[in-house]
């Protein structure tokens, strides 16, 4: 089930990352993420609904913890996000996302320091492919040719990514509710509040950017809806399965972002780029074999 629900996700991921592409055109970074959440919340109280309309469960009791890991998760999705799209600015499409999935690495190394997860010599070995891989994805020959902005964007963004994903995951398993009633209690307060925090920074500081938003609902409500789903399916994949498993099986969201890039904004990718995606992908098969 945990496999089903991170190939739901990862394929929404990508066109959701395309369509933010778009939208990055036209509009500011705090704009583009706050499409991401907008009109996302109705959608998971949909969903949510739906779930008690099919099967009765209890309602769950929310401690302290829980409101700890939801506002660390849904700030760190904000600021991982933002960079992504700075990231969109820096490289092309497929180059940028396959930067920012660094991600499943990021979640295997904090996973061990921080979450008590264990990591294997095979995950280590993981962990130096993918270095490579962000190398070759950078673009150059040699390391002083290495745009380290770049890199470093793409690093912050998969480092603030894995630690939502950790967050989302312990403060899923904190209401002890079961499959699917907690992922879908995360989700809604997660989008919910991510909402309120940028709507409300934006009202006060640019609300030009609102404005841009406003006349672009096409674009804000696809980039809402394939994000909504794609969150539906990390955050119950995460409930079932630990986060390195997920997020490095979630890398096949790279081959859907190389279709994304060659068939929609028709751009190139040199043979450098194409190993450094497939190595993106190795190093995640060798963590979660590990």
């Amino acid at each position: 089930m945990w496999i089903l629900f991170t190939l739901l996700a990862a394929s929404m991921q990508a066109v959701r990352n395309a369509c933010q592409k778009e939208l990055s055109k036209e509009v500011s970074v705090l704009g583009v993420t706050l499409a991401r959440f907008i009109y996302a919340s109705p959608l998971a109280a949909l969903y949510l609904l739906g779930l008690y309309q099919y099967q009765a469960a209890a309602l769950p009791v929310f401690s302290a913890s829980f409101a700890g890991y939801l506002l660390a998760a849904s700030v760190m999705q904000i600021l991982a996000t933002a960079l992504m799209v700075v990231l969109f600015k820096q490289k092309n499409y497929a180059i940028g996302v396959g930067l920012a999935k660094s991600e499943a690495i990021f979640a295997a190394v904090l996973g061990v320091l921080f979450f008590a997860s264990v990591l294997s010599p095979l995950g280590w070995i993981g962990v130096g492919v993918g270095a490579i891989a962000v190398f070759l994805l950078s673009g150059v020959r040699n390391l002083t040719e290495l745009p380290l902005k770049t890199v470093a964007i793409g690093a912050a963004s998969g480092a603030a990514f894995a630690l939502t994903s950790l967050w989302i995951r312990e403060a899923s398993l904190a209401l002890g509710l079961p499959f699917p009633y907690g992922a879908a209690w995360v989700l809604l307060f997660v989008i919910s509040c991510q909402t309120l925090l940028l709507l409300g920074y934006l009202l006060i500081r640019d609300r030009a950017v609102l404005v841009a938003l406003w006349q672009r609902p096409r674009l804000t409500l696809l980039t809402s809806f394939f994000s909504c789903i794609g969150s539906l399916g990390w955050f119950t994949a995460m409930s079932l399965e630990s986060v390195p498993l997920v997020k490095t099986l979630g890398q096949v969201e790279v081959l859907f972002t190389l279709l994304i890039s060659v068939f929609w904004f028709k751009e190139k990718l040199k043979r450098t780029d194409l190993l450094g995606l497939a190595l993106v992908v190795l190093a995640a098969v060798l963590v979660m074999w590990a």
